[in-house]
This record gives C-alpha cells, sequence and structure tokens, in this order.
C-alpha cells in the first residue's frame, strides 16, 4: 500500500525530530570537530563555518550513508514489526524525540555527550519498548549489532589517543626538540603536508563514494592515488608555502602580505629588512590567556618565543578575584562580549543594542507590560538568534575565569605544558586547516549516517507501507537537507561546546590541534569503514588526551573533565533508552477505540 496517508501527522512530527536531532548533532559534533581549530587560533570562527559547510556537505554526500544501515536495520530487524509499517515510523519517530531532547539538554548546559550513542541508545530503547529485549541485536551481528557499536566506546579514544600521540610525538621529535626549532618548523612542513594531503585524500579515495565506484578500485589504484594527492600537497607547498614562511618567520620581513604566497619562488630574492636581527616575526600570538582584561586584538601580534607573553600580559596569580564566584566572572565575560557586539554595525549589532536598550521589566512574563516588551523584542530575538553564534568568540568567553576553582585547575593543567615559539606554531596552524577539514569531512561521512537513518526508515514506511523498505538505500536529498541543517546548528549554536572542549582538556596549540585533528579524523575513517557508528567527541576526546600525555606527565590532562566527560558517556545510554522508549511503550499500551 503506497503512501500511508493516515499517518502524515507522524511523518511530520518525525520529519521535525530528524531536523532536531541534525540541528543537536551539529551543535556538539560538529563543534568538536572544530573546537581544537579555532581555539588555538589556526582558524577564525567564520573561516570554520565555511569550511564546515563545504566539506560536512562532501563527507555526507559522498560516503556519508554507509553507516545508516547499522541504525536503520542493525538494531532493530525489520522483521520485529510484524509487517506493521505504523508501529516502526512511531518507534523511530520516538527515537529519534528521545535522543534529540537529551542531546539538547546536554548542549545548554555545556555537557558535550555523543549524539551518535544517544541515537543508538534511543533506538535500542524503543526496540526493548516494540519488540522485547529478546528481539534486539545485543550481540556483534557482523558487526552491525549493539556489541559492535558500543566497543567503539573503548575503543575509539584509545585509538584516537595513540593515532594523535603518535603524529604529535613525530612533530616533538622532528621540531620542538631541535635547538634553533624555527629553520626546523619551515624546511619540514611539506612532510606534515604530505601526510595531512595523504589522509584526506584517503577519506574519500579509500572509502570510496558509491556515487563513483571509487570503493570498487583495486587497492593499487587507492594507494597512487592517495599518495599522488599527498606529495602533489607537498611539492606545492614547497614551491610557495616554505619561500613565504621563509620570508616571514625567518627572514622577519615586516612586509610580507598573505597574498604575496602565491609569488613562491620569486621570494628567495626578496631581500632581508634591514633591521632584521632585531626585528620580530609578525605572527599571532597563540598563547591561551586567562586574565579578565584579555581584549581580542584582530591585528597580528609580533610576541615571539616562549616567554614573549610575559611583557604584556600579566600573571594569572596576580589577576584573581577571590570574592567572585565563577559564575559571577562568567558573567562579566559574558557582559564583555555583548559590549563589544553592541558597538558592531550590522543587523547584530542592532539586535544587541536594542536588546539592551528594552529589558524586561518587572514582575511575571504575562504582566502587559512585558507581554508589549516580548512582541517589540521579537525581531531582534530572532535576528540574535540566528547571528549570534556565528559572532561568538570564544576566546573573550574563555577569558576572567582566573582565581576560580576552574581557572586554577587549568593554571595547573597549562603549567605543565611547553610553550613553543610563535613561529613554529604559526607554521603548523596552515596545517591544521587540512587536518580540521579532514576531521570535518569524517564527521560529515560518519555522523550524518547517524542522523538520517531514523528519518529514511519513517519515510521508506510512509512512502511504500512497507517496514522491510528500510533497506532500501538512503535518498540523497535526505542526506543533503540534513547535512545543511547540521552545519546551521554548528554555526548557530556549537559555541556552547567550543568554549568547553577548546580550553578544559589540556593546553592547546596549532602542532598539537594538528595532532589531535588528525588522530580523531583517522579513528572516525577507520570506523566508518566498517560500518561502525562511532562517536567523534570520543573521537577527538581520547586524540585530545593522547596529545596532551606527550608532555611527559599525566598532569598536563585535567582527569575531572575527562572524568566527567566518560560518566556523560555512560549516563546516556541508560537516559536516552528511557527517554525513547517509554513514550514508545506507553503509546503501544494506551487504550484504543473504536
Amino acid at each position: 500500500m503506497p503512501y500511508l496517508h493516515q499517518y502524515d501527522y507522524l511523518m511530520g512530527i518525525g520529519t521535525i525530530f530528524a531536523m532536531l536531532d541534525a540541528y543537536n548533532n551539529g551543535a556538539n559534533d560538529v563543534a568538536n570537530a572544530w573546537a581544537t581549530s579555532v581555539s588555538s587560533r589556526s582558524i577564525s570562527y567564520r573561516m570554520a563555518m565555511v569550511c564546515a559547510l563545504v566539506f560536512e556537505l562532501l563527507g555526507a554526500l559522498t560516503v556519508g550513508a554507509r553507516t545508516a544501515d547499522t541504525i536503520k536495520n542493525g538494531i532493530i530487524p525489520p522483521t520485529a514489526f510484524r509487517g506493521n509499517a505504523g508501529v516502526q515510523m512511531l518507534a523511530f519517530t520516538c527515537a529519534l524525540a528521545g535522543a534529540s531532547s537529551w542531546v539538547m539538554w546536554c548542549t545548554r548546559h555545556s555537557a558535550h555527550v555523543s549524539s551518535t550513542y544517544s541515537l543508538i541508545s534511543a533506538v535500542a530503547g524503543v526496540g526493548i519498548a516494540t519488540a522485547g529485549a529478546r528481539n534486539v541485536q545485543w550481540g556483534w551481528n557482523n558487526g552491525k549489532g549493539l556489541g559492535a557499536i558500543f566497543a567503539g566506546l573503548g575503543m575509539a579514544p584509545i585509538c584516537s589517543a595513540g593515532f594523535g600521540a603518535i603524529t604529535f610525538l613525530l612533530i616533538k621529535l622532528v621540531v620542538h626538540l631541535r635547538r634553533n626549532p624555527v629553520p626546523w618548523a619551515v624546511w619540514t612542513s611539506p612532510f606534515f603536508f604530505l601526510i595531512a594531503g595523504t589522509v584526506c585524500s584517503l577519506s574519500i579515495v579509500y572509502k570510496g563514494s558509491p556515487n563513483l565506484g571509487l570503493d570498487k578500485k583495486p587497492p593499487s589504484f587507492i594507494v597512487a592515488v592517495s599518495l599522488g594527492t599527498g606529495f602533489g600537497l607537498a611539492l606545492l607547498s614547497a614551491l610557495f608555502f616554505v619561500p613565504w614562511l621563509h620570508a616571514k618567520v625567518i627572514k622577519k620581513d615586516q612586509t610580507l602580505k598573505a597574498w604575496q604566497v602565491i609569488m613562491g619562488p620569486l621570494l628567495w630574492s626578496r631581500p632581508y629588512a634591514t633591521e632584521a636581527e632585531s626585528a620580530v616575526a609578525i605572527v599571532p600570538n597563540y598563547a591561551v590567556v586567562q586574565h579578565k582584561d584579555y581584549v581580542p586584538n584582530t591585528e597580528e601580534s609580533t610576541q615571539t618565543g616562549d616567554d614573549s607573553s610575559d611583557e604584556k600580559i600579566a600573571p594569572v596569580n596576580d589577576l584573581i578575584a577571590p570574592h567572585k564566584t565563577y559564575q559571577e566572572l562568567e558573567a562579566e565575560a559574558r557582559e564583555r562580549l555583548h559590549a563589544k557586539l553592541r558597538q558592531g554595525t550590522g543587523p547584530l549589532g542592532w539586535a544587541m543594542r536594542y536588546l539592551h536598550a528594552n529589558p524586561i521589566g518587572d514582575g511575571a512574563c504575562y504582566e502587559t507590560h512585558n507581554m508589549k516588551l516580548y512582541a517589540k523584542r521579537l525581531p531582534a530575538m530572532c535576528v540574535v538568534a540566528l547571528l549570534y553564534g556565528s559572532h561568538y568568540d570564544i576566546h573573550v568567553a574563555q577569558a576572567g575565569v582566573a582565581g576560580t576553582p576552574e581557572g586554577n585547575r587549568m593554571e595547573r593543567v597549562y603549567a605543565h605544558a611547553k610553550m613553543y615559539p610563535n613561529e613554529v606554531e604559526h607554521t603548523y596552524s596552515f596545517i591544521q586547516l587540512i587536518t580540521a577539514c579532514t576531521a570535518s569531512f569524517a564527521h560529515g561521512a560518519n555522523d550524518i549516517g547517524n542522523a538520517v537513518a531514523p528519518w529514511a526508515v519513517i519515510y521508506s514506511a510512509w512512502s511504500t507501507g512497507n517496514p522491510a523498505a528500510s533497506k532500501l538505500p538512503v535518498a540523497t536529498w535526505q542526506i543533503a537537507v540534513l547535512a545543511l541543517v547540521l552545519v546551521f546548528g554548528f554555526v548557530t549554536y556549537g559555541y556552547k561546546i567550543m568554549t568547553v572542549m577548546g580550553s578544559k582538556l589540556t593546553y592547546h596549540s596549532p602542532s598539537r590541534g594538528t595532532s589531535m585533528e588528525l588522530g580523531a579524523a583517522i579513528t572516525i575513517l577507520i570506523f566508518s569503514q566498517y560500518k561502525l557508528p562511532v562517536s567523534t567527541s570520543m573521537c577527538i576526546t581520547g586524540a585530545t588526551v593522547g596529545v596532551g600525555l606527550c608532555n611527559g606527565t599525566f598532569k598536563a590532562v585535567n582527569w575531572q573533565r575527562v572524568g566527567l566527560l566518560f560518566l556523560s558517556w555512560i549516563v546516556t545510554i541508560p537516559i536516552a533508552g528511557l527517554l525513547a522508549g517509554l513514550p514508545m511503550a506507553a503509546i503501544l499500551a494506551a487504550p484504543r477505540f473504536v
């Protein structure tokens, strides 16, 4: 029976919750993928948004449907619905509702749980409510059962920690441990471009695009294309990037512009500045700042070396505020950000000024004067809701916590991380752009399948009237729609997670961030290749901890925050399962009237 029109309402509700789940996925997991790059100042938040849009869509559209089959059919077999497509639609609608509600609550409170495991737990919960525990695939089930999926809860962080640590130890051995690391960073940069380019190409070629049939190519083809891309990128970097970087950080040419990278070999003959010996390279200052007087500087900083920040930044201990709580200092930092936004000339500046000048009055929200104010404030509130996230400055938000327990804890963690010269870190800020895009592509390839699978089941059951239709391929238009919603979630609400992930686990810098992102990306790609949904949150967390341990001490990692993360991952399983399973059981057990 084509098209179950009696369930049009259920199709609409399922679509809404599918959009909400994708939105929360973007606000949570995509933010995790880009938090390291933005926090280490390798890329601006707005540039991260553009790159996320491009690479999340690429990953989703080329290889994103692979993990969808696991969630669609690997946990609850279609036969468990006994031919009732309406029950199948209800089951996956409840799963989306339970998972999205839990992730939304956690994101609101800056707790970055796994949206992947939230959805998987929710599907398991509705499976128990619908067909009983015996019909849920608890075992391995050829890599599609809950046993295989939850194995990633332990394997993914460990694997990503290993890959991240190996990458950073390689950078330390080749560059950081040298007596004069700046020339080593310049001359070895093509090698790390080679690694990043090869991994990025493997993300596309080795996994293969179903539309292009790349996954059917022989191994020799995959190796040739991947290495060819990597060596091609390394050659381009040697011809154009190395001369430009040499002039910037070794010749210390203070007149060099970013666009002059296209001059390539011609920059070798560019003369040294007359004061080159006493001049400093104009590169950003990548030091993490906690003091309350921090004001972001859009101009490039001329501070260099390990101790360069000591001249202009007072020690954290001298800036403590012992009589203020952490919440009060957070509110002050947020107000500094809002004051900055109110100075803008665009729509957001107008909206922030209008809301600031027209606060809600005394009394409850239903008071007449407040209801009138809400009506007047509504247009400005909509503008803020759409644009606030894209203008959020996580560096301002993270400043001002010195003297609080959280600030003191981060001070202790940062004290065990060696600060490398800004010229060296500047080199890896460009490589990190590639690794961040690779991580974003990997996320789109893996997590879009998790988001689209329940919606695809609901749509196929509604359009065909047959539960077995869930085995049909996921439509490309569905993947594209949810990929756009996913990026929109990152743009508008991703800052909530980025403020936590980018500062509270360990010290971040471009060279460290490159290693973290590369380790997480490799792990996600490997797991996705075997059709195992894996959490981006878990991968980037594991890689962050692995790189943090490379500082040589356990004290370089905030184990309290890591413990809270692990606890949140564990409690996600029963909570998301109950939030989805209980409504499903209640609806199925409700009285029926003829």
